[in-house]
């Protein structure tokens, strides 16, 4: 782990003069990966944006209804794309966590599927998927090695996408400041808080997401995925 020594603000500081009504952040992810909270820890710094769209555009585009006459999920990308001009305006950010946290967080319950999320992250069928139909087929019916796989591997995009490991952010927020480029305040830190859930099926969960899994273990904490230009470069950001 990098040893940084950012300087920190005073918590008299007026949090209101943080604020950058200019910058816009793209908080990504499948759901049950801390997007919340990290959208609300932004929110401190400009605007923010809470994205469950599985399909991020190769130019970025703006979200929901804005700039738009089309009737748009408020959690999905449109189809009108930022000016390049204000590009260096916007930061697109996917947090991403093991699978099967996720699945116990956000796709399933009790009494079955979450449906109506299992619909906005834009999963087949529907959303009508319940975690037997995964155990029975022995696949990733929720499609979340896509929705990672879409973020994380390198495409033509006029754009970069900072991938954020959810289980390593509490233990890395100075760093995760410092390559954002927003003011380390200690202050403002958000707090890890989470819900205990049963989870079941472990060994059978674990097979089926074994290479998603493995992709993400080999992950660092924060990877910056660059566009692919016409020439390829190996120098990812790699922390």
């Amino acid at each position: 782990m990098m040893n940084l020594s950012l300087e920190t603000k005073p918590k008299s500081a007026n949090i209101n003069s943080l604020i950058n009504q200019k910058m816009n952040y793209y908080i990504c992810s499948s759901g049950g990966c801390g997007s919340t909270i990290l959208s609300k820890y932004l929110s401190n710094f400009g605007n923010v944006y809470h994205i469950h769209d599985r399909y991020p555009p190769d130019k970025l585009c703006y979200v929901g209804r804005d700039n738009t006459n089309e009737d748009v999920y408020n959690e999905w990308f449109n189809k009108v794309e930022i000016p390049e001009e204000k590009l260096h305006l916007y930061k697109v950010i996917f947090i991403y966590r093991n699978p099967i946290y996720v699945i116990f967080s956000r796709c399933v319950r009790p009494r079955g599927p979450l449906v109506e999320h299992l619909q906005h992250i834009k999963c087949i069928n529907n959303g009508l998927i319940g975690l037997g139909d995964v155990l029975k087929t022995g696949k990733d019916l929720y499609g979340l090695e896509e929705f990672y796989d879409n973020y994380t591997i390198p495409k033509k995009r006029n754009y970069q996408i900072y991938c954020v490991k959810y289980e390593n952010f509490f233990y890395n927020i100075e760093l995760f400041n410092q390559i954002l480029g927003i003011p380390n305040i200690k202050s403002l830190y958000p707090v890890k808080n989470e819900t205990k859930k049963k989870y079941t099926y472990l060994k059978e969960l674990g097979a089926i997401y074994y290479r998603l899994i493995t992709k993400m273990n080999s992950m660092p904490f924060i990877k910056i995925v660059h566009p692919i230009k016409e020439e390829i470069s190996n120098d990812d950001d790699d922390v």
